[in-house]
């Protein structure tokens, strides 16, 4: 491939040198980059890495770290494969990219496997027939100067995309997150399978769009959330399932016990269902299946929550964290699809508190074929 990079850049050069002479300022240097492909091959093996397609020379390697430090200015693709038990990729850019994970496989030890520095939007390709995993590591370099807040951080948006398989494990204290907003694109039928250990699963700060594919998500940490969003939660298709085992965390500030517990979803806004199957369970003390903190809308799609975790109290018996399945602090609005909410030991549903919601259950819009309005379960089928 060096041989094919060499004729590459001859030809180019030959070209420019041609026209030169009809004329002297029809190429500049960066004309000619631009001719150059817009795909970039990374391949790992152990501690060794193969580039190919880098006439630019924005690729540098240090045993299996790679950094990639575009000044493009036109997006461009880079194909990741292979397998690295130490190692990283760290882009840093100004324009939108895509990455192709093609049986990619790369464990950090000691920060993110992938980590984009890029404010723009971060496109991530698992063609059909592959599977590909990140790890991150429990300990990260904090003497660095930059965001790590994942095993898959990007500053900008991340787009999933494809049919094929991602997995992606984090020790530290985000498996996925993004500075901006997370979107599973409605074309795709990927698979992402997502784990936490010592925090969320998902942190998305300016929201999550869910429109197709399949996302099972995994957390063990106490007090985290699988899905974390500092914004607005969107769910019109695809498969979302969500597991929770850890209990609350409880910190007593000035003689006040102060607790967070685990929710497969929290959400500081509206939470919006309209179609897909969403699916989640809470077993930890305190535990929710979603956690809203203004109202949860239900037009369409299956949600069932389920929570089994028993009540939290403090020392003097109070009680400081109920189990319940979909909390809101604003409203509960159903009016179409299919609603299914259990807690073995807590409420069911509980929302804000007025002259027309006294009961805490959701209100209902239209006429459901099932109805059924306990505290520990409510079932609501259009």
């Amino acid at each position: 491939m060096k041989h094919l990079h060499i004729h590459i850049m001859a030809a180019l050069v030959a070209m420019a040198g041609l026209n030169a002479c009809e004329n002297d300022d029809q190429y500049t240097l960066d004309d000619i980059k631009a001719m150059v492909p817009d795909t970039i091959s990374i391949c790992w093996n152990g501690n060794s890495v193969a580039v190919e397609g880098d006439v630019a020379g924005y690729v540098t390697c240090d045993n299996g770290y790679v950094t990639v430090n575009s000044t493009a200015q036109r997006q461009l693709t880079y194909v990741l494969s292979g397998t690295t038990t130490q190692g990283q990729l760290l882009i840093y850019g100004q324009k939108k990219l895509e990455l192709v994970l093609n049986d990619l496989n790369i464990t950090n030890p000691t920060g993110p496997a992938i980590n984009n520095q890029c404010g723009k939007s971060l496109f991530i390709t698992c063609p059909a027939g592959t599977t590909s995993t990140l790890t991150d590591g429990a300990d990260y370099d904090t003497s660095l100067s930059i965001d790590q807040k994942g095993a898959l951080f990007s500053e900008g948006q991340i787009y999933f995309r494809g049919a094929g398989s991602l997995s992606v494990t984090g020790h530290y204290k985000n498996a996925i997150a993004s500075d901006d907003y997370i979107v599973m694109d409605s074309t795709a039928t990927c698979t992402l399978n997502v784990v936490s250990t010592n925090g969320n699963g998902v942190k998305a700060n300016d929201g999550f769009f869910m429109y197709g594919g399949a996302m099972d998500i995994s957390v063990s940490a106490d007090g985290a959330k699988g899905i974390k969003c500092d914004s607005i939660l969107t769910m019109t298709g695809g498969d979302l399932h969500i597991a929770t085992s850890g209990n609350v965390v409880i910190e007593t500030v000035d003689g006040v016990a102060d607790a967070s517990s685990c929710a497969a979803i929290k959400v500081a806004y509206v939470l919006t269902m309209a179609g897909g199957n969403m699916t989640l369970e809470s077993s930890g003390d305190g535990g929710k299946g979603i956690n809203a903190d203004q109202d949860v809308v239900m037009t369409g799609g299956t949600l069932n929550a389920n929570c089994t975790g028993e009540k939290v109290e403090d020392d003097e018996g109070e009680t400081i964290s109920n189990p319940k399945a979909v909390n809101s602090d604003g409203h509960i609005y159903l009016s179409g699809g299919s609603f299914n909410a259990y807690s073995a030991n807590g409420r069911a549903t509980d929302c804000a508190i007025d002259d027309i919601q006294s009961d805490r259950y959701p209100t209902i819009i239209g006429t459901p074929t099932t109805r059924t309005l306990t505290k520990k379960r409510v079932v609501v089928v259009f």
